[in-house]
């Protein structure tokens, strides 16, 4: 390629996607880095958000991606900042009109600050060390069995609590009466809570349904 053509090309380069990579770069705010890389000079031929303290005109170091002309993606991969933070970066091959690889737009993202947060995440939620409710503290909670049967059976009804008709709450009603949940004190109450219901109403299907039966 000759000088004029490598000029041609970072000049493509610069025209087409520094404002995709500035795009990325203000989309992701201080976390997120957009370097073009030019594969005529293999040099960085731009940046967005500078993180890494590279320069343009600096070597691309490309072998790091194991980059392949026949490729379009490459990543995420990761790699080691200059401060000892981790990167997470993906890359993207640039083509002119006749489909040659001239670029490579890579975006790499500080993931140090997400670690820190899924670590506190995972000190305040230990999943880990959760065991199944205690059949004893949890006995008597009719609250918590009828919130697993209304929720199973919306599942099962391929519906949810904001969606429910009247006709399915009436039929959902009738499933909870089979199973006793109107056995406990001020069942009815929490039910028609539940359910978005009048008190009045709940009882009005309560009285129906032993009728029917």
């Amino acid at each position: 390629m000759t000088p004029q053509e490598k000029q041609q090309s970072a000049e493509l380069l610069i025209q087409r996607y520094a404002p995709v990579a500035d795009g990325i770069a203000l989309l992701f705010s201080d976390y997120v880095e957009v370097i073009i890389h030019d594969l005529a000079t293999q040099s960085v031929a731009y940046i967005a958000n500078n993180i890494s303290k590279r320069k343009i005109g600096d070597p691309s170091a490309l072998d790091d991606v194991n980059f392949d002309q026949t490729e379009s993606v490459i990543g995420p991969y990761e790699k080691l900042n200059w401060d000892g933070q981790k990167i997470c970066s993906t890359s993207v091959v640039l083509r002119n009109d006749a489909n040659t690889p001239i670029g490579m737009l890579c975006i790499n993202m500080n993931t140090t600050p997400i670690e820190s947060a899924r670590a506190v995440l995972d000190l305040l939620l230990p999943a880990k060390n959760l065991i199944p409710q205690p059949e004893k503290l949890f006995n008597d909670d009719w609250q918590e069995k009828i919130n697993s049967f209304i929720h199973d059976w919306l599942a099962s009804h391929h519906l949810t609590l904001s969606v429910i008709s009247r006709k399915d709450k009436r039929q959902l009603v009738e499933a909870l009466y089979e199973q006793g949940a109107f056995n406990g004190k001020n069942s009815a109450d929490y039910i028609a809570n539940v359910l978005s219901m009048g008190r009045a109403t709940v009882f009005n299907y309560l009285r129906e349904i032993k009728n029917k039966s």
